[in-house]
């Protein structure tokens, strides 16, 4: 099948090299198209207009409001041209509010919506094991189907558009609060002359972690001990993001959430300390000096 893609940073590509290897052809757009220039056997499109030009399933992985503000509705958007018969995959994790107004944009251009965004990261995309929650109309749903079971362990259909939205904001919730509560943990132990190392290996080794600090500990660790990590999936730019729209979806549904409104406050420190472009995980090492 032609599928189109659009935004091929590093979630991107491992989606794009997934779907290659389960037999599919793509045509792409990326904003840099330089940095797709080593992409082998792919047809590159000039605007996004001309991936759904192309192609009849198109899958959007964008990373916050202002690129699908761009994506969908400038000069060469998606939806500068009819949609007719095409159907629109938005993975990018955004507001509940944000996807129901794509959804009608797409709509109003003849096309058809779900939004899709993913648990996982670049591994776990490229191995087709990322965690898909979907929500749109169900023949949509029907019809996407197929080619998200290419990229996922486990599919949800979660109904009207907005919730799957409010679903991925409610898994990352626990995982940007963690870090911070993982970096204070160590601290405390550190200061009573127990190593760092050592505090990590128990810590993980008990009811103290969750299953991603298993995967995090060596990059946290070499990250406290010489300032330097190879964790590099989701940076504290996007978890600081993430955790806005958590707080603003949460008040608008009149739940309260003090904890994750602190985690957020926490991540802006470090951002502001020059750690923005570090991995969300390291915040527990940022947490951790402060202590």
């Amino acid at each position: 099948m032609l599928i189109g893609l659009i935004g091929v940073g590093k979630m991107g590509r491992a989606i794009c090299e997934r779907l290659m290897e389960t037999g599919n052809q793509l045509v792409v757009w990326n904003r840099s198209p330089e940095k797709i220039a080593d992409l082998k056997g792919v047809t590159i499109a000039s605007t996004p207009a001309e991936v759904a030009a192309s192609a009849e399933i198109i899958i959007s992985v964008l990373a916050n409001d202002h690129a699908t503000q761009s994506v969908y509705f400038e000069e060469g958007g998606l939806t500068s041209i009819s949609l007719q018969g095409k159907l629109i995959i938005e993975i990018c994790t955004s507001s509940p509010e944000r996807a129901v107004e794509l959804e009608k944009a797409v709509m109003d251009a003849g096309g058809q919506f779900l939004e899709s965004p993913v648990g996982g990261t670049v591994k776990p995309a490229r191995d087709g094991t990322l965690l898909g929650l979907v929500a749109g109309d169900k023949t949509a749903f029907e019809r996407g189907k197929p080619i998200l079971e290419q990229l996922t362990r486990r599919i949800e259909y979660l109904g009207a558009v907005g919730s799957a939205s409010a679903m991925k904001l409610a898994v990352n919730l626990p995982l940007m609060v963690y870090w911070g509560a993982l970096g204070e943990a160590v601290a405390i132990a550190m200061k009573k002359d127990i190593s760092a190392e050592q505090a990590m290996s128990i810590l993980v080794d008990s009811s103290g972690a969750i299953g991603a600090a298993k995967m995090r500990c060596q990059p946290i660790l070499d990250m406290m001990q010489s300032g330097e990590s190879s964790a590099s999936n989701f940076s504290m730019f996007n978890a600081i993001k993430d955790m806005k729209l958590m707080v603003g979806t949460a008040q608008n549904l009149g739940v309260e959430s003090p904890i994750i409104d602190a985690a957020r406050r926490s991540a802006e420190d470090a951002a502001e300390d020059g750690w923005a472009a570090h991995d969300a995980s390291l915040l527990a090492a940022w947490r951790s000096s402060k202590s």
